[in-house]
């Protein structure tokens, strides 16, 4: 395939600590939770539903975190926790974009770090 366009640097690692982000189950789960529930949760109401202990869903958000699908807010002595909208409404066209399929590229500074 001669002169097909190859994925930029910056995507292509952005994109790639999305998919690592997403290989286990329990970030799954608790990016799941967090995109269905109306408001931010506390690391206590998520653990309450996924079933995992405290520090187990505290390592999970911070990898989330990192990679822009959660975003976190001090209050008071708690942080809460929310999905953050604009990382996880890019991420569907990523599989795409990666399969030179490209539906939507990634804006600069949009999602991710």
């Amino acid at each position: 395939m001669k002169g097909a366009a190859v994925l930029d640097r910056v995507t292509a690692k952005t994109y790639a600590g999305w998919f690592r982000a997403l290989a286990d189950p329990t970030r799954v789960q608790v990016l799941s939770l967090l995109a269905s529930t109306a408001g931010p949760m506390t690391v206590g109401e998520i653990v309450e539903r996924v079933s995992v202990s405290q520090s187990t869903v505290s390592a999970h958000l911070k990898v989330l975190a990192e990679v822009g699908f959660v975003l976190v807010e001090p209050r008071g002595t708690a942080r809460l926790y929310r999905v953050n909208e604009e990382c996880v409404s890019c991420f569907p066209s990523a599989a795409d974009v990666v399969m030179g399929r490209g539906v939507r590229p990634l804006a600069a500074g949009k999602a991710g770090r």
